[in-house]
């Protein structure tokens, strides 16, 4: 019989169940719980507001701008992290997962100091009449610092288990280096950018420690939605901020359920070729 190391699969299962039930399940369904305690008609008041339309704004066009420039950013830092080897590498790749070990609050506080008006950085650009703190453009720098991660340790395993064979095969053939990448190499990370993407953007949809310091919080202009939940905690309107958190959970949700239905097509098509 082959040893196993791990218990039997009903003890293993009961195990992870329980674990799932605890830890994600019942905080979801709590929240859940207490936004159906509302009536149809109050619950599309609160999340319908102009303050929460503006947050809802605010929050998603930072986060898809934030995840956009980490697309770029992350698939070029992954990259040259798998194919180059430079002194310092080590450091680099272990700054990388920075933002998972540094908590979001001393995070928010060093961003907003570096890019204050007097900060090393907000003293440059201001200079060329750029303001980052205390604007949009800062919440976006906030959520790409720490959500950058989710596409780098995502596509850097699939770019160390390319086989070079495939490059060196379109190169005999007279491929130039941007038709390999376009054509080639592109393809094959189709399913790790998108889970990559989108774990960035639920990461930045939920941001809040990084964020509430740099923004300047300023209702409908630098508001994000997760900060509007937390002042109604402060005014203890639980039902409000369970209704609009729920906003953000309801939006999660589809946007993984699209990237992973995305991500079976992409490994489905890449399979009959």
């Amino acid at each position: 019989m082959r040893r196993r190391v791990l218990p039997g699969l009903p003890l293993s299962l009961g195990i992870t169940l329980f674990y799932a039930a605890l830890i994600i399940a019942l905080p979801i369904g709590a929240l859940v719980f207490k936004a159906a305690s509302l009536g149809p008609e109050e619950y599309w008041r609160i999340v319908s507001s102009g303050r929460a339309l503006a947050s809802y704004r605010v929050t998603v066009l930072s986060a898809a701008a934030a995840t956009a420039f980490n697309l770029v950013f992350g698939l070029a830092l992954a990259w040259v992290l798998v194919r180059y080897s430079f002194p310092g590498k080590r450091l680099v790749d272990a700054i990388v997962d920075l933002p998972f070990a540094l908590p979001t609050a001393v995070a928010g506080i060093a961003l907003t100091t570096l890019f204050a008006t007097n900060g090393w950085f907000g003293s440059v650009l201001a200079q060329f009449g750029i303001k980052v703190a205390y604007t949009p453009l800062g919440i976006m720098i906030a959520m790409s610092f720490t959500s950058l991660p989710f596409i780098v340790r995502t596509v850097q395993p699939v770019l160390e288990d390319l086989d070079p064979a495939l490059e060196e095969a379109a190169q005999s053939l007279g491929g130039s280096d941007a038709s390999i990448f376009r054509r080639v190499i592109l393809p094959l990370l189709v399913p790790a950018l998108l889970a990559g993407v989108s774990l960035s953007f639920a990461r930045s949809l939920g941001e809040f420690g990084a964020i509430i310091f740099i923004a300047g919080n300023q209702p409908f202009e630098t508001e994000i939605t997760a900060l509007l939940a937390f002042i109604r905690l402060e005014e203890y309107d639980y039902q409000a901020a369970a209704a609009i958190a729920s906003v953000l959970l309801v939006t999660a949700l589809v946007m993984l359920a699209v990237t992973n239905l995305l991500q079976a097509r992409a490994l489905r098509y890449m399979a009959r070729g």
